[in-house]
């Protein structure tokens, strides 16, 4: 089938604008992972130790996302299973907010009260400075990798 050329230039701006758009979405998420992975995860596994098994699963959570965030990273936005591997990316993100926010965090607010729970977002609202913006960044391979072999 024949594009013009004015089809052509806007398949590659889309190809573009979606690349562009994944990339901030892995950014966010690569931050938001380490957040909860190093402050808030252990912050509720120590004061709250029945939230444990809780704690395990949204770490599992963040290992698959983390795992394709790092596979997307890796692709071009054209790539044939681009589109595929980013849906389920966004699944899987959507039903962990989902379980956290009608689950997990009212456990949270309940054990810690509102006090404990205020101070315990304030120290994650601190950490995106130091977090890592990509998969590829060394803390961030370190993550993914040790979540993989533990």
């Amino acid at each position: 089938m024949y594009q013009s050329g004015c089809e052509v230039l806007e398949e590659i701006k889309a190809i573009k604008t979606k690349g562009r758009l994944a990339g901030q979405m892995i950014e966010l998420l690569t931050v938001h992972t380490h957040i909860e992975n190093e402050v808030m995860y252990p912050e509720v596994c120590a004061l709250l130790p029945d939230l444990k098994d809780d704690v395990l699963e949204s770490y599992e959570e963040h290992q698959v996302a983390d795992v394709l965030c790092m596979e997307l990273a890796g692709m071009s936005a054209d790539a044939e299973r681009f589109d595929a591997k980013a849906t389920v990316l966004i699944e899987n993100v959507t039903h962990h907010i989902e379980e956290q926010e009608q689950d997990w965090f009212p456990k949270v607010r309940a054990g810690l009260g509102s006090q404990a729970a205020s101070g315990t977002r304030g120290q994650a609202r601190a950490g995106p400075e130091n977090a890592p913006r990509s998969p590829a960044q060394p803390s961030a391979v370190k993550k993914t990798i040790d979540a993989v072999i533990a």
